[in-house]
């Protein structure tokens, strides 16, 4: 079940080939592997403080701050060893482009290019090639911890577990069985939010699609920035959130913008060529990735419109770190020599629409991307949805996951390895709720 090019010796499995070879998987890594924790032994503490070592120094305390709120905001930060736990566990070995870090906080609304609000997936720092089983058990997991912080029965939790696992499998079949362009362009809008919404939950997503809408570059001038002596807009401080840099790397920032430009699009190139840089500064972002090096820049048209875009900091991929695949569905490019080409490839590969700002730069031994800042970003808030709102979001992600995973040549292997009963999701959620204890665990550990 070979699929033949024009010239003979170039080919490819069938689709059905594929699915047969993962449902043969079965027999070498069961459900019942899936299902079982192997327990892990490991410091947490010393990994967390391993590190913070590339991390800016004054920021740790923040950071530490911020992951101690609550054992699902400690989960959020910690990629990292979870990545490690699941190094110890089992898996098929079937290499697709993963998120490597697919929590529920990392879903959330954007604007595509042609200006429609989309839900996707909006993390991509960890992304890299790697077993499509730690994606879906990091979301499965955090539904689990988020749905317990909320208060949610044993139940609905449990169902939310369930439902989402299930419509990561649902879904992944139906993508892999229709055309490949079909599964390419497939996408949740706004319109397919509002309309599987109950009415109460409607109202609800109405709001955060509104707000969403609003979060632009011109609300960021507006709240976030002010005129300086020679008229320029410039970012107002709020330390430690958001400072201003010396005059050193100010400079360095400026060098690397130059560098970015060259990686963009030629259009997008074209459209920065009409702006000037009139500021920089660093901003503190999320729950991970506090201590990192981000920065946002102003930019400043001949009409004297304004353009917000983000410098994050590229640090390699957790994901690599514990799973060094051979044989990437990337093929010959490699990604980790440049972690922030990594991080946009991967991003270009699993959204249905990527920013078309999104380019990347090394500067002083560091790897770095840029993307425009609050481009009608917007989330929803979990403790605003009501317990068929939560289960309705959780179900969407794990249709969004299995979107993402279906761009992945070995999507078909996985496909056919789940099969078509529920004993798939019952097997990963029982996982799931046994590491959700070890990270109840390592949270108590952690604050101690």
């Amino acid at each position: 079940m070979i699929l033949y090019g024009l010239n003979p010796h170039q080919m490819i499995p069938t689709a059905q080939a594929l699915r047969q070879k993962g449902k043969a998987a079965r027999t070498v890594v069961s459900f019942v592997n899936q299902s079982t924790f192997v327990s892990v032994n490991r410091d947490v503490n010393a990994m967390i403080d391993e590190q913070n070592r590339t991390r800016l120094p004054e920021l740790i305390a923040l950071r530490r701050e911020r992951m101690a709120a609550s054992p699902f905001t400690f989960y959020r930060g910690t990629a990292l060893i979870m990545a490690h736990d699941l190094a110890q566990q089992a898996i098929t070995g079937a290499p697709l482009i993963i998120c490597g870090d697919a929590h529920i906080n990392n879903f959330g609304l954007y604007a595509s290019p042609e200006r429609r609000l989309v839900f996707d997936l909006n993390d991509f720092d960890e992304a890299a090639p790697g077993p499509w089983e730690w994606d879906l058990k990091r979301l499965i997991t955090s539904i689990i911890l988020c749905g317990e912080d909320l208060g949610l029965s044993d139940n609905q939790v449990k169902e939310a577990a369930i439902k989402a696992a299930l419509h990561y499998r649902y879904e992944l079949r139906k993508l892999m069985e229709s055309s490949s362009l079909e599964r390419f362009y497939s996408s949740i809008g706004e319109d397919d939010i509002l309309d599987s919404a109950s009415k109460k939950n409607k109202e609800i997503y109405k709001k955060v699609i509104k707000k969403a809408k609003n979060r632009n570059s011109q609300q960021v001038i507006s709240k976030m920035t002010q005129n300086d002596a020679y008229g320029r807009r410039v970012f107002i401080e709020n330390p430690p959130v958001l400072t201003h840099l010396d005059a050193t790397l100010a400079g360095d920032v400026e060098a690397a913008f130059v560098a970015y430009k060259q990686t963009v699009r030629p259009d997008i190139a074209l459209l920065l060529s009409q702006h000037l840089l009139t500021d920089v500064a660093r901003r503190v972002v999320g729950v991970g990735s506090v201590g990192t090096r981000c920065y946002l820049l102003v930019l400043t048209c001949e009409n004297a419109s304004h353009l917000v875009l983000q410098i994050k900091e590229a640090s390699p991929s957790v994901v690599s770190r514990y799973n060094p695949i051979v044989g990437s569905p990337l093929g010959k490019l490699n990604p980790e020599q440049n972690n922030g080409l990594r991080v946009t490839t991967c991003q270009q590969i699993l959204q249905a629409y990527s920013d078309p700002f999104l380019g990347h730069f090394q500067a002083n031994g560091r790897d770095f991307y840029v993307r425009q800042f609050r481009d009608m970003k917007g989330s929803f808030e979990m403790n605003e949805l009501t317990s068929q709102g939560f289960l309705d979001y959780v179900e969407g992600c794990g249709l969004l996951l299995a979107r993402a995973h279906a761009q992945s040549p070995n999507a078909n292997y996985v496909a056919g390895y789940m099969g078509k009963s529920e004993a798939f999701e019952k097997a990963i959620v029982k996982w799931c709720y046994d590491y959700s204890r070890q990270v109840y665990q390592d949270y108590e550990n952690f604050i101690r």
